[in-house]
């Protein structure tokens, strides 16, 4: 069962190849000899369909390697060590303005070809898909595909849309597909705003929270598939995006009960912290901490391929493992004296070149091809996610956020114990914590931009601030061309 899952493929309905910068990825049409006609009168058909769309999702143009990589170098934290624009040079330099570059045109692509084979799939179990499976099979199955769904919504938001904070979500946001697009000329469609994006979202992972199972019959499931606490977990995050606090802690509270340490899930998947940071980031990848992980194996296409793997842009450890695309920038979260050369994260995760002088990140520890799970979410960001709303919603030092942020940190430096004298100390120590411990995992861009911060100058790239062209990125000009009703930011 477990190689069964983490070979996700495709019956039917589309290709899932490697994606290129093409129209077709915004209308998929059937590509094997099972036409979307009987994509789902088996059973066995009907969960290959499901299974697809995690497939989608773990793409190296996406979920399975740029998305995250994209998320971590556009902040200040790596410095570009090749120039190579097809590993990124430009996104990192601040400067993927064209609507023709490849990385505004192939994130977006495969985001929305994503977005295509979940709408398909939900269409398919009105249409048969729960009739063959039965209902309580056909409600998981559609709360994993609203939990995709969701997901790549909001995972275009942080590129392509401005920040939920500049007019409360009245900006142009993204067209709102919500049924499958089958065939050409079905693509115009107008920008919803960016709350009505959200507000969608959200409605998405309540359904999956509501349909989703407990727990499912190993760690590896547990990890790789999504339960209702992983719907969970992501509502933290997209609130905390929303600037919804008082959202956030109602949600948190549903999976970490406790007011003081140790913190965990009391139901579904019981998540905790592990007790040692690099235990999940090894082989096994299943800890009770990764709350959603995408698998990889060395079977052809089921892994992220040349140059999209995330030990291929930031590893480097002697000469056996990474490009070493990026190096960790010297005056960057590395260079702050608040995280000690003792705590794990630096003993674990970061290496030093003596021969360079240059420092790489090493959470990705994989040889060729880099078959490391990429991290969605951990239980850690819960944390965190709950510590900030509730410091943001206290006007003096929250006892609990405090513990919530001294767990986090105590996990990896015991030695320390993070005090704060006001109410902003405390979220400027919440969100130091965040740079330190998701360091490698494409949070910072979000970071930034949900608080419409600038984004920090780093090499010989300057300082990038909220009014600024490039701030947001342009819309892809596969999108402008089969959408007539779209309009460029």
């Amino acid at each position: 069962m477990k190689n069964k899952f983490k070979f996700l493929f495709t019956v039917c309905l589309s290709s899932l190849l490697t994606i290129s910068c093409n129209k077709a990825l915004l209308k998929p049409v059937p590509q094997t000899s099972i036409t979307d006609v009987t994509a789902f009168d088996t059973p066995e058909r009907v969960t290959n369909q499901a299974r697809s769309l995690f497939q989608a999702l773990k793409n190296g143009n996406f979920y399975g390697g740029r998305y995250i990589v994209f998320g971590d170098i556009r902040g200040e934290d790596f410095i570009n060590e090749t120039t190579n624009v097809v590993t990124g040079f430009d996104v990192w330099n601040l400067n993927p303005l064209g609507t023709s570059q490849n990385s505004v045109r192939n994130l977006w692509s495969q985001a929305y070809y994503t977005i295509n084979l979940c709408n398909l799939f939900i269409d398919g179990m009105a249409a048969k898909g729960t009739s063959v499976v039965g209902v309580p099979q056909s409600n998981i199955f559609l709360g994993e595909a609203t939990l995709i769904r969701a997901l790549s919504y909001y995972s275009l938001l942080q590129f392509y849309a401005r920040p939920f904070a500049d007019g409360n979500g009245s900006r142009p946001g993204l067209p709102l597909r919500l049924t499958g697009i089958k065939g050409s000329g079905a693509s115009d469609l107008i920008r919803s705003n960016v709350n009505a994006i959200y507000t969608q979202i959200i409605n998405d992972l309540n359904f999956s929270e509501t349909n989703l199972p407990l727990t499912y019959a190993t760690a590896e499931l547990n990890t790789t598939r999504a339960h209702r606490n992983t719907a969970i977990a992501l509502k933290t995050r997209v609130y905390l995006t929303m600037q919804n606090y008082p959202a956030l802690i109602i949600e948190a509270n549903k999976i970490v009960a406790q007011n003081t340490a140790p913190f965990s899930a009391t139901s579904g998947v019981l998540h905790a912290l592990q007790p040692n940071i690099a235990t999940i980031f090894l082989a096994t990848y299943n800890t009770t901490e990764s709350i959603f992980s995408l698998p990889m194996t060395n079977v052809t296409g089921d892994n992220p391929g040349t140059q999209n793997q995330l030990g291929f842009y930031f590893t480097r450890n002697g000469t056996a493992l990474g490009s070493a695309e990026y190096s960790l920038n010297p005056t960057g979260i590395v260079a702050n004296t608040n995280w000690l050369a003792t705590d794990a994260r630096r003993t674990n995760f970061i290496f030093l070149n003596v021969t360079s002088g240059k420092r790489f990140l090493t959470k990705y520890q994989n040889p060729n091809p880099y078959l490391d799970y990429p991290p969605v979410i951990r239980y850690s960001e819960v944390m965190l996610n709950l510590a900030e709303a509730l410091a943001r919603t206290n006007t003096v030092v929250d006892t609990r956020a405090l513990a919530l942020l001294n767990a986090v940190r105590q996990r990896s430096d015991p030695l320390t114990t993070i005090a704060a004298a006001n109410q902003q100390a405390l979220i400027d120590a919440i969100l130091l914590e965040r740079r330190i411990e998701f360091l490698g995992e494409g949070m910072r861009n979000t970071d930034l931009l949900r608080l419409l911060q600038t984004i920090p100058a780093k090499g010989s790239v300057p300082a990038k601030v909220p009014s600024e062209t490039g701030y947001i990125w342009p819309i892809s000009a596969d999108e402008l061309s089969l959408n007539k009703l779209m309009t460029d930011n």
